[in-house]
């Protein structure tokens, strides 16, 4: 195992650039992850590890993890920190290959991209769609809420936070390698939803909107929108019904990922 002391490395100077630039992890099927955790979730999942970057006195590592991957590195303490993403990692920090990612232009010029594992024609029972949702936190933890609820799929639509950005990343708690996720165009979604037989409902405050437990949202569609703006009217014209979680009258909205949970808990308590 090769010791780094230097900031100008090439792997440092790479691990900062994928944490950084997505283009970059689409380019190299490339991205960075942190934590133990996360890297015994990879391992548990059958992820591809292509590096790891240990700090010196921290995180033990076993037989096991020496044997994960060829590429391995360590550094002091300070300079791990300057490599990591996150502050105060205990590390270690390794990077993981974009399993099953269809290459092609980047989503934002509408191209589909299918993620982690997913093929763009595999069939899925129910799916939880999120529209413009741009906070890492949020999607991370619709994935996570996802993949505890055995929730088909995750489809993202529109200006969505990076999937493997290293703050939704974190927020998966290892859910990223497991939970299938499709990201798509809204003109690619009603074609998406007739293969699959899915019905399509949309989260919305209005006053056409059906109260969540009166309907049967077991194998369906339901999409979410960003907590300022909500869903798009585009999108809102293709849902068959507009279905709104009831709440205290003085309650405004809920936060997105809290949204997207108890339509989630809905479609798993239907079966």
């Amino acid at each position: 195992m090769d010791r780094i002391t230097s900031r100008k490395n090439a792997y440092v100077l790479l691990l900062r650039a994928l944490a950084s630039d997505a283009a970059l992890r689409a380019g190299r099927s490339e991205f960075v992850c942190d934590g133990l955790k996360l890297l015994d979730e990879a391992v548990a999942a059958g992820a591809e590890i292509t590096s790891i970057l240990w700090k010196e006195g921290s995180a033990p590592r076993s037989p096991a993890h020496e044997a994960l991957c060829g590429k391995q590195f360590l550094a002091p303490q300070e300079l791990f920190d300057y490599a990591s993403p996150m502050k105060n990692s205990p590390g270690p920090l390794f990077t993981a290959r974009l399993r099953g990612a269809v290459r092609g232009p980047a989503p934002e010029n509408g191209s589909s991209l299918a993620a982690q594992g997913a093929a763009p024609d595999e069939r899925v029972e129910n799916a939880l769609i999120l529209e413009n949702v741009q906070d890492p936190g949020n999607v991370g933890t619709v994935l996570r809420t996802a993949n505890a609820f055995s929730i088909g799929a995750v489809v993202l639509i529109g200006d969505c936070a990076d999937l493997f950005s290293p703050k939704t990343v974190r927020s998966t708690m290892g859910a990223i390698f497991r939970q299938k996720v499709f990201r798509m165009g809204l003109d690619e979604l009603p074609d998406w939803l007739r293969r699959n037989g899915l019905n399509l409902y949309g989260a919305a405050l209005r006053e056409d909107a059906e109260e969540l437990q009166k309907l049967d949202i077991t194998h369906s569609a339901v999409a979410v929108g960003s907590e300022g703006r909500g869903l798009s009217a585009e999108l809102l014209a293709l849902c068959e019904k507009k279905i709104i979680i009831p709440m205290a009258p003085e309650s405004e909205s809920l936060n997105a990922a809290v949204a997207a949970s108890v339509l989630m808990w809905e479609m798993r308590r239907g079966r």
